[in-house]
């Protein structure tokens, strides 16, 4: 029984190592394959990317925020009790 104790140690080292190895070799080929494919992608030019920029800022179909507190606009005002003007 001793036995088989200490080589079942010995099988936890080499399989850690192997493991190890494993591990190491995977990120080396994922960090190869990212450099392969950065330079494999092709430069885009500031104008286009201002462009496109521009083009997105156009589909959106939402106003972008103002300034509520901005001269000539009137202040937001919080719900509460019915001015006495509107009770009918």
């Amino acid at each position: 029984m001793d036995v088989l104790l200490l080589d079942a140690g010995g099988l936890s080292a080499v399989s850690a190592a192997v493991a190890l190895a494993a591990t190491a070799a995977a990120g080396s080929a994922l960090a190869v394959c990212a450099l392969v494919a950065a330079r494999s992608a092709p430069a885009v030019p500031p104008t286009r990317v201002r462009t496109a920029i521009r083009d997105r800022a156009r589909r959106t179909a939402f106003l972008p925020q103002r300034d509520p507190d901005a001269s000539g606009r009137p202040r937001p005002r919080a719900p509460g009790h019915a001015l006495p003007t509107t009770v009918a």
